[in-house]
């Protein structure tokens, strides 16, 4: 079985690398109906940008656990289903607040950012991402790895 060191020195199996991979993707599918539904809102349904975000972020949580549940996680999957799916909504949410955390830290600390915001987007995104796959993992979808 190959593995490769993780940051903490560790090996980390091919299966976990898999499963990184299957998540991120999931992640990406799950931003691309984000941005779709929010701006259909926002263009043709005449919505606020602010109040689009919640019927957009919903709708692409329900799609990354359900995609997460199938692919990424589904061996795992040790929760009733709607157990799951609420431990699923409350860690996406403290993702979404690292998010939005460190996006607004990089513009407060270098002001130059606000005329380049995708950058602390960016790096506020992989912060998310990062604490929603250790979150997922230890408080959704346990399992027996």
């Amino acid at each position: 079985m190959a593995s490769e060191l993780n940051s903490g020195g560790t090996r980390t199996s091919d299966g976990e690398c898999r499963r990184r991979l299957h998540f991120v993707v999931a992640g990406g599918i799950g931003f691309l109906v984000d941005a779709g539904i929010l701006t259909l809102l926002v263009r043709s349904a005449g919505w606020g940008p602010v109040a689009a975000r919640i019927p957009s972020f919903l709708t692409a949580v329900s799609v990354t656990w359900w995609l997460n549940r199938q692919w990424a996680f589904r061996d795992l999957r040790t929760l009733r289903v709607g157990t799951e799916y609420r431990r699923y909504i409350a860690v996406q949410l403290i993702g979404a607040l690292a998010n939005l955390l460190v996006y607004a830290a990089l513009i407060h600390v270098q002001p130059s950012l606000r005329a380049t915001p995708v950058v602390p987007l960016a790096v506020g995104a992989i912060a998310g991402l990062a604490a929603n796959y250790m979150l997922s993992r230890r408080f959704v979808f346990m399992g027996r790895a």
